[in-house]
């Protein structure tokens, strides 16, 4: 299936979704570092949701809902057993990286990604804290606050930096996944942990870490950063090599020169 969405429009979109992202991130900043634990719930072990979760979110529901009417809401607060449809489709992430944000650290994101005919057609990745944004459209390209993002030069595993998630909630696999860390850490310039799968994609795209992969993830944690990745000329894959990662939970993003090894080796201990 091919989208309707023409450049030119996800181009218009994308002016419009920027500046309703900054305005969610500033909202966010005013409660930075003053949340109370009165404020927060919890959602099951490990997952935290606040006030300002919720809020951000019917923010972003209500300024989408401006700038594409009838369009569809995939949402972590709102509708998160949803899957895609035949109409574009917001898959939203209000706060990623809600227990940083919790507990003051700056790497937590408001994402947001327009998709449509079961591809990521726009993808925003708005760090308030770091005054960074992220953005993209497919076909035309991406970019870090206005700034070309193209993952170029040749590369080794032994020279890279590459970022993960630790299972937080669902300890399976925990076993495979310290033994891929061991592995990992033997063979590579280090791992690092942001606590942001958004924030993790988008650090991908800039060329700041060479690869990320990780388990257990909601669509609305790859759906943005999916595309970022793509249209700076990265690899994305599920850990059996297939092309489908918005709902299979895990995702390895990779530097083309880094992809074939890495996807090795996570699928030989985690698919």
């Amino acid at each position: 299936m091919t989208s309707s969405l023409l450049l030119l429009q996800l181009k218009n979109y994308l002016i419009q979704v920027e500046l309703l992202c900054k305005e969610v991130g500033s909202f966010q900043m005013q409660h930075w570092q003053t949340v109370k634990s009165v404020d927060i719930a919890d959602k099951g072990l490990n997952q935290l949701v606040s006030f300002v979760d919720k809020e951000s979110e019917q923010k972003l529901m209500d300024g989408l809902s401006a700038i594409l009417p009838g369009s569809c809401f995939i949402g972590e607060e709102y509708n998160p057993d949803s899957v895609l449809s035949d109409e574009p489709t917001w898959i939203i992430d209000p706060l990623d990286g809600t227990t940083n944000f919790l507990h003051g650290l700056p790497v937590f994101a408001v994402s947001i990604a327009l998709w449509d005919a079961g591809t990521a057609q726009l993808g925003v990745v708005h760090a308030p804290a770091m005054q960074e944004t992220f953005t993209a459209v497919r076909g035309g390209g991406a970019y870090l606050n206005g700034k070309v993002l193209q993952l170029t030069g040749e590369l080794n595993l032994s020279q890279s930096l590459i970022a993960t998630g630790f299972p937080y909630y669902d300890f399976e696999k925990m076993t495979p996944y310290l033994e891929l860390l061991s592995d990992l850490m033997r063979s590579t310039h280090g791992l690092r942990r942001m606590g942001s799968a958004a924030i993790d994609l988008a650090y991908m795209a800039a060329g700041r870490f060479d690869a990320f992969y990780e388990m257990g993830l909601a669509p609305w944690d790859v759906a943005a950063g999916v595309l970022l990745v793509e249209e700076a000329g990265g690899f994305v894959s599920n850990f059996s090599g297939g092309s489908s990662v918005l709902f299979q939970r895990e995702i390895i993003a990779a530097h083309p020169a880094l992809a074939k090894e890495l996807l090795q080796r996570v699928s030989e201990k985690l698919a």
